[in-house]
């Protein structure tokens, strides 16, 4: 049986395609170079300003045409840091890169570098993709907190919204797990602005507010309670503290806070600490009477 040159099974026809995978290959081995090199970083955004839209979207099919290709690039370190700089430079390509995202979800947010490439497409993508992509943190979000990913996250400007949707499923074994991965650290995150959000949640919860309540008076033992209470951030912590330890009717930790407070009342006065102060003079006032 003779072939034609037109048949799919003709050496030339089959030659050529071999052709295209090993070009196709050896496009995607350079590609994969470029985003993984430790070289250059900061130079990737100047190269890709110069890149007309079609070039851009070129590069995008390239790297979101195979996922496990996709998974590689972005659990890179520096891999992960290129694909952010690509989102949002337009809707063509933030559209390859939203599916390839959603295809493989839990795997991104579960991995240290690849969860900044979702964080960052949630900050620029459009509302509609922005609200499938909560959904979808919704939806994990029980697993992605059992991955004892909450530190990471929690310690990140971006990250730490899937933690907050996390606590804000009110899950008492969610939450129970939330606090446990970030036992020891409460106090380092209460310092920062994002990072103290997730604690006055976890403060919040019955499950988890006694873990961050004896976290805080350790710390009392040096001033870094002191220095929190102080803070202006992370007063609001601490006078959150207090004011669950009351609400539960946790009297001996409320008390045990402010004992650890009260001898260095003066110093919050004039500072951001002042309505920790009031609440401690009415503590003193309250004394005072009963005595």
């Amino acid at each position: 049986m003779v072939m034609s040159d037109n048949s799919p099974f003709s050496m030339s026809t089959m030659f050529n395609a071999l052709q295209q995978i090993h070009l196709s290959n050896t496009r995607l081995k350079r590609l994969f170079n470029l985003m993984t090199s430790c070289e250059g970083v900061g130079q990737f955004k100047d190269l890709i300003s110069t890149f007309d839209q079609s070039q851009l979207q070129k590069m995008a099919s390239l790297l979101t045409s195979d996922s496990e290709y996709f998974m590689e690039v972005v659990r890179n370190k520096y891999g992960s840091r290129r694909v952010q700089k690509l989102l949002g430079v337009s809707v063509d390509v933030d559209a390859l890169f939203y599916d390839a995202i959603l295809q493989r979800f839990f795997d991104i947010m579960t991995d240290k570098y690849a969860s900044y490439v979702a964080i960052r497409a949630v900050v620029v993508f459009d509302q509609v993709k922005k609200h499938v992509m909560y959904k979808h943190v919704l939806h994990y979000a029980l697993d992605i907190a059992l991955a004892r990913n909450a530190l990471f996250l929690s310690n990140d400007l971006w990250g730490n919204f899937v933690v907050q949707h996390v606590l804000k499923l009110y899950d008492l074994r969610c939450t129970h797990n939330v606090a446990v991965s970030l036992r020891g650290h409460c106090v380092d995150l209460s310092f920062k602005k994002y990072g103290s959000y997730i604690v006055e949640k976890l403060l919040e919860a019955e499950v988890s507010m006694g873990m961050v309540v004896v976290e805080l008076l350790k710390a009392g033992s040096g001033d870094r309670l002191m220095r929190l209470a102080r803070s202006e951030i992370g007063n609001f912590v601490v006078l959150k503290a207090l004011e669950v330890t009351q609400k539960m009717n946790r009297v001996d930790l409320f008390w045990d806070l402010v004992q650890k407070l009260m001898p260095l009342r003066h110093l919050l006065l004039r500072s951001h600490g002042s309505n920790i102060a009031n609440i401690l003079e009415s503590c003193s006032i309250a004394n005072r009477c009963s005595n």
